[in-house]
Parts: structure tokens; sequence; C-alpha cells
């Protein structure tokens, strides 16, 4: 069988460093028990051959023979699809593995990035725009809040949906927005204490640490 490949960027600075998207692709591999390698492309010169694999320049992309796919999501799938774990089988568990996979990407996430801008950037001023995004990322981690109500995963058995939305809310819990969000809080702390997390963190942080 042909060896899967991520390729992420050769050195990022250090405040991204641990929450490069590429950590998604390695903690759902090692969670699938499948053989990849880890390659490079520039950070500071994306060249067309970036673009050629991931049109907005951006990392990762995962290969597997001829098969090259962009969006850490859709990356993601193909991991559940190619080694049979970490999405059921059946339709019906299937489709609420996929359903949540997706809210992480867009309900959650798209709230969660403008505010961590903001944060990552040292930009407090509190105009009416910053107190909207403020708000619409408070109401979606309340949402957040009241599901992982006596849940465990979000569907089921620990998924990919769950790479995806332990990865968003841990950023979100970098700058203290889960303070009083125990259940989110708990929800995170139980993903990132599974030895798939903790191999795929470090490894990321080698990575870029060996460039310096």
């Amino acid at each position: 069988m042909t060896q899967i490949t991520i390729t992420t960027f050769d050195w990022v600075p250090d405040l991204p460093r641990g929450y490069v998207r590429d950590i998604r692709l390695r903690w759902a591999l090692e969670e699938a028990g499948l053989q990849y390698a880890v390659q490079s492309t520039p950070f500071k010169d994306r060249g067309d051959e970036h673009y050629r694999h991931q049109p907005f320049g951006q990392v990762p992309w995962l290969t597997h023979g001829e098969t090259s796919i962009f969006e850490s999501g859709a990356d993601l799938l193909y991991v559940a699809e190619t080694s049979g774990k970490l999405m059921p089988a059946d339709p019906k568990g299937r489709t609420e593995v996929i359903t949540w996979l997706f809210a992480g990407l867009n309900s959650v996430e798209m709230a969660v990035l403008p505010f961590t801008i903001f944060k990552f950037s040292d930009d407090e001023v509190q105009t009416r725009g910053r107190q909207a995004l403020d708000g619409f990322l408070a109401a979606r981690l309340s949402h957040m809040e009241y599901y992982l109500t006596d849940r465990e995963w979000l569907a089921g058995a620990f998924s990919i949906a769950d790479i995806v939305m332990a990865d968003v809310l841990r950023l979100a819990d970098r700058f203290e927005a889960l303070d009083d969000l125990p259940n989110c809080r708990a929800y995170v702390k139980r993903a990132i204490s599974r030895p798939a997390f903790k191999k795929a963190f470090q490894d990321q942080l080698d990575h870029f640490a060996a460039a310096d």
C-alpha cells in the first residue's frame, strides 16, 4: 500500500506552533494506526508547486499515490474512509459524524478564528464589530457547552469530528474563552489526553524546532 504523506510548512513562528492544522492529520493517522510520512514546503517562499496542491497557499495537504487532497476536513474524511476507523460504517453513524465534522469547521471554527486573530495581534480595542464577533463566539460556545452535557464524544465513539472540534476548542481555550464552560474544557482535556494527540503535538513541535 502506498504511504500517505502530509505536507506542512518547513517552519512557522513560535505563536502558532502546536496549532498548525497538520496536527489534525497527524492525530487522525496516529489514531487510525496508518503509516505516514511528513514533508515540508517553504513557509516564506510559496511557489507554483505549493499552489498546485493547495490553491490558497495554506497547509496541510495529503497525498496518497496519485491522490492529492487539501483542506483538513477533506483530509480527515479520506483518512477515515481509507482506514475504516474514526467513523462508523453504518449510514446513520457515518452521517452523524460527518454532520459534526462540518459543524466543527463551519459553525464553531468560523466563530473562533476571528477571535484568535485579534488575540494573536494583541488587538483589544472594543469596536462595535469586535463586540459583535465576541458575542457570536459566546453564542456558539454556549451551544457546545449545552450539547456536551453528559456526552463523552460528539457522535458516539471518538471520531474525526472530535479531532476537528477539540482542535478548534483548544485554540479558544488558549485565550481563556472556555474559562466559564466546564463541559467544553473537560471535552478538550479528554481529547488532548489521548496518546495519539500527545504524539502528534510533540511531533509538530519537533518538526518546526528542527528548522530553527
